[in-house]
């Protein structure tokens, strides 16, 4: 696995959230200030990423192995920015350097190809269930 896909991976994932998100995440109580940067603390911004980048879910055992301190953990990913200010600086150069989705639906961490929750057919529950409770076989 290459390291710096994986930072700026996480970072992009993150951004990108963070700019679709920001007008209630602005106004949350998790905001701290680590190393100089003001941002949302590592337990909100590793919660976020665990949810849009699901490999990372099966990388942070390994991280919390090697450091179990939220900080250094943020720090180690490229991660120790204000938000708000990472976002004007990329819109001043490049406003369109961030993709409009997440990068969950993207594969970035080469993760397999699942179909969107939108394509799922939707499971009748009144289908499944058994009012009678005599199951689904043929019982004697």
């Amino acid at each position: 696995m290459n390291v710096q896909y994986l930072r700026k991976s996480l970072k992009i994932a993150w951004l990108t959230y963070y700019r679709e998100n920001r007008a209630w995440i602005a106004r949350l109580g998790v905001w701290v200030d680590c190393a100089g940067q003001r941002r949302p603390s590592s337990g909100f911004i590793l919660g976020t990423l665990s949810t849009l980048e699901p490999q990372l879910t099966s990388l942070l055992p390994l991280i919390v192995d090697l450091s179990n301190d939220p900080d250094r953990i943020i720090l180690a990913l490229g991660l120790n920015f204000n938000p708000d200010d990472e976002l004007d600086e990329l819109d001043d150069d490049a406003p369109k350097m961030l993709p409009s989705r997440t990068l969950a639906s993207e594969t970035p961490l080469d993760l397999p190809e699942t179909k969107p929750a939108s394509k799922v057919p939707a499971v009748r529950l009144s289908s499944k269930i058994d009012e009678a409770c005599t199951g689904v076989g043929e019982r004697d």
